[in-house]
């Protein structure tokens, strides 16, 4: 009896875990559209459209929107993947150095306090020499600070992931006189998996951030921070929200393939 009732606990878990979030996102959007959260906020139709302006503008302006959204996700794809690179050599430098390691990781992970509104500007004005053509570099600018703040948080859970193994299972791979790489390729780089993908989790919503806030600084007039900056200036708030939308899709589907491709590779693993 009590395994029955831990079972259907266990599913209304897993069902109530979409489903209350589901509810309120339905909630919000009725409350949106019927106007009920503009009596609210105190906002007239022109600031806070409704949905349905939303999804006609974003119809409307699909060519547009893709061609932003394209060179947004190059940026976030190409910062996200060298920055977990970079992150993860890192790790793996400070394993094999113990004795500075844990102090170099302290460094690298000051990036994260950084501010993207701070650290893009210097960057920006860092690559005007890399080309002469300005959408060549822009784009260079804005993947090198996406690679940054990745860098910082694959560092330090990769390298987590690479020592914080259990004592009995290094223990027993040195009873059977394995080498340190044998350890390593065997033991922790399987352990690290688990932490690489909670890194990602983190480094993915952080990647699709970090590039619509670049590109309010870039010189290139391109991608989905542009465009919602661009539309707020010359008071085209539907447009904007538009963007903001389609930002705010890109971030939570990019998050739902890192889970995806986290089931799969843990499913394999078991």
């Amino acid at each position: 009896m009590a395994i029955r009732r831990s079972k259907r606990k266990s599913k209304w878990d897993t069902v109530s875990t979409f489903l209350y979030p589901l509810i309120f996102t339905g909630l919000l959007i009725a409350a949106w559209q019927t106007k009920l959260l503009h009596r609210l906020l105190h906002v007239d139709e022109f600031i806070l459209p409704v949905p349905t302006r939303i999804v006609t503008i974003i119809q409307e302006n699909m060519e547009s929107i893709l061609t932003n959204l394209q060179s947004t996700v190059i940026v976030v794809i190409i910062g996200l993947l060298a920055g977990s690179l970079l992150g993860y050599l890192i790790a793996l430098i400070a394993t094999a150095f113990p004795h500075w390691g844990s102090g170099g990781l302290t460094l690298v992970s000051c990036f994260n306090a950084v501010p993207v509104v701070a650290l893009a500007p210097v960057i920006i004005n860092w690559t005007r020499d890399v080309s002469s053509d300005v959408e060549f570099r822009s784009m260079v600018a804005k993947c090198i600070v996406v690679m940054i703040f990745c860098t910082a948080t694959m560092s330090i859970n990769a390298y987590r992931g690479l020592t914080e193994v259990k004592p009995f299972s290094e223990d027993l791979m040195y009873s059977y006189a394995a080498n340190k790489f044998v350890i390593f390729w065997k033991l922790r780089l399987p352990n690290s998996i688990t932490y690489i993908f909670t890194a990602l989790h983190v480094s993915v919503p952080l990647a699709v951030i970090t590039a619509i806030v670049c590109e309010y600084f870039a010189e290139y007039i391109v991608g989905v921070g542009r465009m919602i900056r661009e539309n707020i200036v010359t008071a085209q708030y539907a447009t904007a929200w538009a963007y903001i939308v389609v930002a705010c899709v890109l971030g939570i589907g990019m998050y739902l393939i890192s889970m995806i491709l986290e089931s799969i590779f843990l499913h394999k693993r078991k």
